[in-house]
């Protein structure tokens, strides 16, 4: 048996409701699956699309002739939290019943300590909801948001995306999954919150589903942080003529390829430093880098990017 946190890409989830339970639907048979072989599981997931999709919806109904209560951004977090959680249990939920196994799954809202001086509120750069046209975004930017466009696919907003220091709700979570039940954490990276006279307060970011997840990998003494994208393996010189798939990389060489930029920003990058970060936690600690697929098979060695 394995203690293991799993951060679902966003390829796990859908850029709509319906979208979602479609592929949460198939999520969850890859998840039980890790379950079904004795394994203890955390699932943590991104909110990029659905945040933004919560974020721009209460700004327009609060400039609507309805006059909604204008929402924060915190709140936007923990409502992408809750409906992301509710599909992930409802899909894990039917797939035990289907495989008539008696496991509890539950979801539940988690704040994410971060430092109110960290540089990232300087410098948004994480990308949330929709794709823009150039004279969209000038619009949106007029209501105070801030928009970069992305990859040539077009402008989208960003926000601070600051480093966890801490999961406000660890023991609560430690305690759900040593009693072995099937543990929905820290979703979207967790709901950002600073301390200000010893009070907790939501603030306007979006934190790295992989950090938090590593944080969380690291406060529950798991085994193994598995990090799930699109790709089965990590690669370098990535989508040229001498692409080399890796299997295994050593802290040392993974430190060398993330110094010689051979990951990409907003990409993999992130997905390795998160991995650096748990396997430096303690000693003996893995991160394994696959796709959803190809997971069982990477916890048996088969196949995936070992970082450790």
């Amino acid at each position: 048996m394995k203690k293991i946190v799993l951060a679902l890409g966003g390829n796990a989830l859908g850029n709509s409701p319906e979208e979602q339970k479609k592929a949460v639907a198939v999520t969850a048979k890859s998840i039980v699956d890790l379950v079904a072989e004795g394994n203890q599981v955390i699932i943590s997931h991104g909110n990029g699309p659905q945040v933004g999709m919560i974020n721009l919806a209460m700004d327009t109904a609060s400039k609507s002739e309805a006059k909604t209560a204008e929402m924060p951004f915190a709140e936007c977090g923990a409502m992408s939290q809750g409906y992301i959680g509710y599909h992930l249990q409802n899909a894990i939920e039917n797939e035990l019943a289907k495989r008539e196994m008696d496991q509890t799954v539950v979801s539940l809202v988690t704040q994410v300590l971060v430092d109110k001086e960290d540089k990232a509120f300087q410098n948004p750069t994480k990308p949330i909801g929709s794709f823009y046209s150039k004279e969209e975004a000038e619009k949106q930017e007029a209501k105070g948001f801030t928009f970069k466009e992305d990859a040539g696919r077009g402008y989208r907003r960003v926000v601070p995306s600051p480093k966890p220091i801490d999961i406000i709700e660890k023991k609560a979570v430690e305690k759900l999954y040593n009693d072995g039940m099937i543990v929905v954490a820290a979703g979207g990276g967790g709901i950002p919150v600073i301390k200000e006279d010893g009070k907790l307060i939501g603030v306007d970011a979006v934190i790295d589903k992989d950090f938090t997840s590593a944080k969380v990998a690291e406060l529950v003494g798991a085994d193994i942080l598995v990090i799930l994208t699109a790709v089965e393996k990590v690669a370098i010189h990535f989508g040229e003529e001498n692409q080399e798939w890796l299997g295994h990389l050593s802290v040392e060489e993974a430190e060398k390829y993330l110094a010689d930029g051979e990951f990409a920003e907003g990409s993999m990058k992130p997905k390795i430093e998160a991995a650096l970060s748990f396997v430096k936690s303690k000693e003996g600690a893995k991160a394994l880098i696959t796709s959803l697929e190809k997971a069982l098979d990477g916890l048996k060695g088969e196949t995936g990017t070992y970082i450790g």
